[in-house]
């Protein structure tokens, strides 16, 4: 099976509050993962806020044909509140990506599978 490398840019911004090196590594790992649940993922960005002693992330993928999917959780810690973003958004790709491959009607495999039988 060959493995196709997608290229995504990804841009963190940061409001109320500064981001240091690690952060912004360890949301540019997690954030870099989404092309994995839908391959049509061009861009993504990741806001950073701070609202009153809470952490607010919000995660927008752009992907092709205009879809958009956005996400954002509300937390005291910065860290659980991304892992909590994530989670949303990649249920919503995966949601998309069974919609948009469900329409499409069986694979090649699928359909020599039940001619084999």
């Amino acid at each position: 099976m060959q493995v196709k490398e997608i290229s995504v840019n990804i841009s963190v911004n940061a409001r109320h509050m500064d981001v240091s090196n690690a952060v912004r590594q360890h949301v540019e790992e997690k954030v870099a993962k989404l092309p994995r649940f839908y391959d049509n993922i061009q861009t993504i960005e990741v806001k950073l806020d701070n609202e009153a002693d809470k952490s607010v992330v919000e995660i927008i993928a752009h992907a092709k044909k205009k879809h958009t999917f956005i996400a954002h959780h509300r937390d005291e810690n910065l860290y659980s509140s991304l892992d909590m973003c994530m989670e949303k958004i990649t249920e919503q790709l995966r949601r998309h990506k069974d919609k948009v491959r469900d329409r499409q009607g069986p694979t090649h495999d699928e359909t020599a599978e039940a001619f084999k039988e």
